[in-house]
């Protein structure tokens, strides 16, 4: 049986563990917080850039892109190839519960369907997984997952336009988290980004009714317009998949912590249980042990009368 010192270096150790574990639970749901603030303030920017590209690819469905499928689901102007990119987004570190198992198992699932891929990866924990597995990765961001900003998101929206552009893959493909809310968390998502289809950007009912197609002339022509600014608006879709699973990271760490703080108060409850039963146990058997003695004092002094 253990011993009361080693019982209570035991607690010691454990109401150590809860402090720490407690700190991440503050420190993500801070992390959580400024992300989603950040993401909101540049949010009304790339929504007026949706709502331009909807104006300009409902003018007619003669206007083209590098960027949109044709009128028949083809990429306009390029010829399709089997090589798909994927752009998989993953944590730095563990202790998020199974975030990062569950966005590779969703990859591989994906990728697995695809005979010709190539491997674009954020976040040091899906890095060293696909190294680990003998995976090729095309591209490795060397930047943590931990900050998400809108120049890493222009950065990663170069690479993989680049490759696009070039023909050496033919679609884009995201796998990332959603983070649908704060109670249920994330859920991994596969997501097509390029090329676009034309219904992404269909207008609203409300917009219909005040829709003027002539309402802007676009120089050289609407065509170099509109590939212009196609990449940008991307760039903030991928800002916001990175904040999205950001978010889901901490959250799925905060609720690790939180579990991890409760399974401490039943641990701490235990071992207190447990301690004061070794403690009164010491102490009746030491009340025991100087009765004893007590008796076979007076037995003695008896005898000796």
């Amino acid at each position: 049986m253990a011993t009361t010192r080693e019982i209570k270096n035991r607690i010691n150790s454990v109401k150590d563990t809860r402090k720490i574990t407690n700190a991440m639970y503050l420190i993500s749901s801070t992390k959580m917080r400024r992300a989603k603030k950040e993401l909101e303030l540049t949010r009304p920017f790339f929504e007026m850039l949706k709502r331009q590209i909807a104006s300009m690819v409902n003018m007619s469905e003669r206007v083209r892109s590098d960027y949109l499928r044709g009128a028949d689901g083809s990429r306009a102007g390029k010829k399709e190839n089997e090589t798909y990119g994927y752009l998989v987004i993953t944590a730095d570190k563990g202790l998020a519960g199974a975030y990062n198992q569950n966005v590779i198992k969703k990859a591989i699932s994906v990728m697995s369907k695809s005979d010709n891929y190539k491997l674009f990866v954020v976040g040091e924990y899906g890095r060293h997984f696909f190294e680990a597995h003998g995976l090729d990765i095309e591209e490795s961001f060397l930047y943590t997952a931990q900050n998400p900003t809108l120049q890493r998101a222009r950065e990663i929206t170069g690479v993989l336009l680049d490759s696009f552009s070039r023909g050496d893959i033919a679609k884009i493909f995201v796998v990332y988290t959603d983070f649908t809310n704060g109670i249920s968390g994330g859920v991994p998502t596969f997501t097509e980004l390029v090329p676009f289809d034309r219904s992404e950007f269909a207008l609203e009912p409300s917009e219909e009714a005040d829709f003027d197609p002539f309402k802007f002339e676009y120089e050289p022509d609407i065509e170099t317009v509109l590939n212009n600014i196609i990449p940008s608006y991307l760039a903030g879709y991928i800002y916001s998949v990175l904040v999205d699973s950001f978010c889901s990271e901490q959250n799925a760490r905060m609720t690790a912590m939180d579990a991890a703080n409760r399974n401490a108060e039943e641990l701490l409850d235990q071992l207190n249980m447990q301690y004061n039963h070794v403690r009164q146990a010491a102490i009746t058997q030491e009340i025991a042990e100087v009765s004893a003695g007590s008796r076979g004092q007076e037995q003695k002094k008896k005898k000796q009368r």
